[in-house]
């Protein structure tokens, strides 16, 4: 079932279900995919590791938004946006941990042949193409920096 399916399918329930919280994340969701569909270059869909990519940027928005609000002493503002965020991360894949990024990162920076921290960029590059999705690119980036220093 690809992404749009799945998520059109929750919709559906979270209606039935009257979970007004779950239908605004889900309709967020909805809404970024029609849009990455009617791009232009799109052929009137989009692929699941374009969603995947807008699914982080999604999370990645209301966490921002949410520690705004926490620093203004919002908090009735910053839980709605944080409860959206967990529900579009059920839409990702799981996450590696920084134990799990470890090993996978050495081999890149071997393979890349990167020496010491003037070498992030290359490794940042190669880091990103091949953990798109699965890594979030800040833990990436203060793995990467830990093993090069």
């Amino acid at each position: 079932m690809s992404l749009t399916d799945q998520i059109n399918n929750d919709l559906k329930e979270a209606m039935k279900a009257k979970d007004t919280l779950k239908l605004t994340a889900l309709r967020a969701i909805k809404s970024q995919l029609l849009l990455a569909a009617t791009e232009k270059g799109a052929d009137g869909q989009s692929s699941d590791e374009a969603g995947i990519k807008m699914l982080q940027k999604l999370v990645k928005q209301r966490k921002e938004s949410a520690e705004l609000y926490l620093a203004q002493g919002r908090n009735d503002l910053a839980d709605p946006e944080l409860a959206e965020a967990a529900i579009i991360e059920k839409y990702l894949p799981q996450q590696l941990s920084e134990a799990e990024l470890k090993p996978i990162l050495q081999a890149i920076i071997a393979k890349v042949g990167a020496s010491g921290p003037q070498d992030m960029g290359k490794v940042m590059g190669a880091a990103s193409q091949e953990l798109a999705g699965k890594a979030d690119g800040k833990t990436i980036s203060s793995v990467v920096k830990s093993l090069l220093s």
